[in-house]
Parts: structure tokens; C-alpha cells; sequence
């Protein structure tokens, strides 16, 4: 146990230091979702892979249509259909027209496509508004279409490549994908890619207290809520979570659960039972594990020049050293806790290189100064205005006052140096969410 009192900011650079990304995988698409790309992702096939028709219409050759009006139409021959996906594509000749379908490839000989709405779409009367469906001819209708305006040379054409060209770079290592590149990925035909998976973090409450939501509460007890706010919260930061519901105050128990959950660990966060009171079992259970033979394994317990959040604990466990971070109980606590410390570390393994919140600077609107302990660093819950550019406490500085944290959505940080901070004067802010 230190004796000597951790800053915030040497908390989590102890934290991060120890931290390495996971190992990079071969992942399916849809499992890479969220994921940082550990290569750079070249293009194999040019996209559109064929030049194609951008319109519903008549693939033709400009000549043909020069002098079109439509008192005086281009009256060509229908020599076929060509339709999405279509492969054997007809020849179009002097004097002929080939149906086409959007995204259909541009048949040898044209050079243009003329929207239906140009034509009468072959029924031999005044302007068609839609193309009819492939060989549906209307009653008297001939094998011809009349075109009633002319075309410049590739009108309503997605030249082949004019997306991506083969060879070109698609994504480069370090992004992260999201939907819009896992499309793209899927477009140039790669099935898998090399990936930093998803962190998977187990998160475990303590406390004999703890009764799971949807039972019942009997006397001196409460619902566990840290477990799911935790898990919901790893989550949100781009994990696997996987909750374990609360555990007794018992060391030998809680030991035993933290072995059995080192198998699907990437990281262990834990809740409650860190601070000085006699059933601190977390401390208890987590104080020898250090391997004698490890320098720096173990959980060193802490106290942090904070508020809220003063207890936490930090190490590595078991075999394979997975990282371990020890949270205080109370709500708010643990909340501010894991966004300062918890998920950093998630987007540290995650290879992600700005694993912070943003921050902003915004003006307090307060009806009071609002004090704050000397030589601590103060989180207060409160609502951002990003037009106005101001800032709003709510609820009070109560550490366990979880409904004005479901109304928040940024902290407010008030400096280890100030003990009061005025309405109207400007402070830090880290956007959550």
C-alpha cells in the first residue's frame, strides 16, 4: 500500500505505461466492426470494376442522336436488353439502341446513355416517364424507340475506376471501422482483415449489500447498479464487457471468482471494497497475488489527490498478467473512475491512438461559487451548452448521487489549486458521450 498520495495524472500514466495492445487477428467483417486496421488496405479491383449506365435508359452512339428534338426524334432500332449483372452483352450498331438498367454495364459500340425520360420508351408516343419492365411490350408497339434529345459522349456514364482505381489505397493502418469502411472493404471483396481485436473486459461489483435488479430488496440492502454501469460503460468504449454480478465480502470467494474469469480477461475491473473500512475484501483478497518472483506484479492500492475517487487500485494478475483496476463502491465514484482511468486503458489495448475524451473550456453558470477541496482535483457532474459555450453543475458534489449522473453528460474539473470556483468564470470540461 502507498503511503504517498497519486496524482490523477500519474495514476493514469502509470496505467497507460503498463498497458500494451492486444495482439492483432484475422477477423470476418462483421466481426471487425469497432476495430483498429493494423495494415494498410490496398485496392485489388477497380471500382465500378465497368463502366456503367448511371440511368435507366438507351445505351446508344452519339452520332445517332445528334440532331434530336422532339418534333424531329432519332428514331433507332431496339437490338436488346441489358440488365444488372448481365454478362453475353449485345453489340449496339449505326442506327441501334440497347435497353439499359442503372448499374448495368455500357454495352461495346455505345458511347452514351440516353434517360428514358428523353424517349417514349419505344411505345411510339410522347415522352415515357419510366422504363417499362425487360420484355413487357405494350399493344402496337415496334422494336424501335424515337429519342428526343441529343447526347454528348459518355452522358450518364460511371467510368470504370472513377471510385477507386486497383492499387490504390483504400484504408490505411490505424483507422477504426466503422460501418462506412466495413462497406468498403466488402466493395474491393476483402472477407477479413487484420485487426486489434475488441478489449475483453469482465467487470465485478463486491459488497454482501448488492441484491441484483428485478429481485427483492430486504432490509439493508440496494440494487447493484456500478456492475451494469461499468459493463455498459466498457462497452460504450468499444469492448467486450462481460459482468459478473456482485460478489460477498469474502476475500477467499472473490479470489476464486477473479482466477475463474482470468481465462476471458483482457483487462478486470472490479468495484467497491478498496477504501480503509474493515471489509475492504478487495484489498484483502487482491494484496498478496503478486508473483514473488515478478517485480511489479500485484495490486498496489492507492490513495489519489481526488474527489470523487480518492481509493483505487491498480496491477496486473495471474499468469498471463492481466491488467487489473480496483474502483471505490460508491456510484459516482466508480463512474468518474472508470471514465479517467478504465476507458483510456480499453482504447489502449484497442491500439487507438487518442484514447481520451475531448475536453472543452466553457463558462460556469452557477447561482453560487462552488467550493472545492484544496490540493484535490474536484469532477462535478454537469450539462454542456457547446452554442453558448457554457457549462452547468448538477446535483450536488455527493458522491453518491447516481440520478444527477444520468443527467449529465460532461464533468466539470475543478483544479487541485482552486477551492472556489466563481459563476462566469471559464472552466475545464471532458465531454462524455
Amino acid at each position: 500500500m502507498s503511503s504517498t498520495t497519486w496524482s490523477v495524472d500519474d495514476h493514469l500514466e502509470d496505467i497507460l505505461a503498463a498497458i500494451r495492445p492486444l495482439d492483432p487477428i484475422e477477423l470476418q467483417l462483421p466481426d471487425a466492426q469497432g476495430c483498429v486496421l493494423v495494415e494498410d488496405v490496398t485496392v485489388p479491383v477497380a471500382l465500378p470494376p465497368f463502366d456503367n449506365s448511371s440511368m435507366d435508359g438507351y445505351a446508344v452512339r452519339v452520332a445517332d442522336v445528334a440532331g434530336a428534338t422532339e418534333e424531329f426524334p432519332s428514331v433507332l432500332t431496339v437490338i436488346g436488353d441489358v440488365a444488372a449483372g448481365s454478362g453475353g452483352l449485345p453489340t449496339v450498331g449505326p442506327g441501334q439502341a440497347a435497353r439499359i438498367m442503372t448499374g448495368a454495364p455500357l454495352p461495346p459500340g455505345a458511347q452514351a446513355v440516353v434517360p428514358v425520360e428523353w424517349t417514349d420508351g419505344g411505345t411510339g408516343g410522347g415522352a415515357a416517364h419510366t422504363m417499362r419492365p425487360a420484355g413487357e411490350d405494350p399493344e402496337g408497339a415496334s422494336g424501335e424507340v424515337r429519342v428526343h434529345r441529343p447526347v454528348e459522349e459518355r452522358a450518364h456514364v460511371r467510368a470504370r475506376g472513377s471510385d477507386v482505381q486497383a492499387g490504390d489505397l483504400a484504408l490505411a493502418a490505424g483507422t477504426v471501422l466503422g460501418p462506412p469502411q466495413i462497406g468498403l472493404l466488402a466493395a474491393i471483396g476483402r472477407g477479413t482483415v487484420r485487426v486489434r481485436p475488441r478489449p475483453r473486459v469482465v467487470v465485478l461489483s463486491t459488497g454482501s449489500e448488492l441484491v441484483q435488479p428485478g429481485e427483492e430488496l430486504t432490509e439493508g440492502t440496494i440494487y447493484d447498479s456500478n456492475s451494469f454501469a461499468l459493463a455498459a460503460a466498457a462497452r460504450d468504449a468499444g469492448a467486450i464487457s462481460y459482468r459478473v454480478g456482485a460478489v460477498t465480502d469474502d476475500a477467499e470467494t472473490l479470489r476464486a471468482t477473479i482466477e475463474d474469469q482470468l481465462i476471458r480477461a483482457d483487462l478486470l475491473v472490479t468495484t467497491g471494497g478498496v477504501s480503509v473500512g474493515a471489509y475492504d475484501v478487495v484489498k484483502e483478497a487482491l494484496s498478496s497475488v503478486g508473483d514473488e518472483d515478478e517485480p511489479g506484479s500485484g495490486i498496489d492500492f492507492r490513495k489519489l489527490a481526488m474527489q470523487p475517487g480518492k481509493p483505487q487500485g491498480f496491477g496486473s494478475i495471474g499468469p498471463e498478467h492481466t491488467p487489473l483496476l480496483a474502483l471505490p463502491g460508491n456510484p459516482v465514484s466508480s463512474y468518474v473512475s472508470f471514465e479517467l482511468f478504465v476507458r483510456p486503458a480499453i482504447r489502449a489495448l484497442m491500439g487507438l491512438p487518442d484514447v481520451h475524451r475531448p475536453t472543452a473550456r466553457a463558462v460556469l453558470k452557477a447561482d453560487k461559487a462552488i467550493g472545492s477541496p484544496a490540493g484535490k482535483r474536484q469532477f462535478l457532474r454537469g450539462r454542456y451548452d457547446a452554442e453558448a459555450g457554457s457549462v452547468t453543475p448538477v446535483g450536488g458534489s455527493g458522491s453518491h448521487l447516481i440520478a444527477a449522473l444520468a443527467h449529465a453528460d460532461c464533468l466539470i474539473v475543478v483544479p487541485e489549486s482552486d477551492t472556489s470556483v466563481e459563476p462566469g468564470t471559464e472552466v475545464g470540461v471532458v465531454l462524455l458521450g
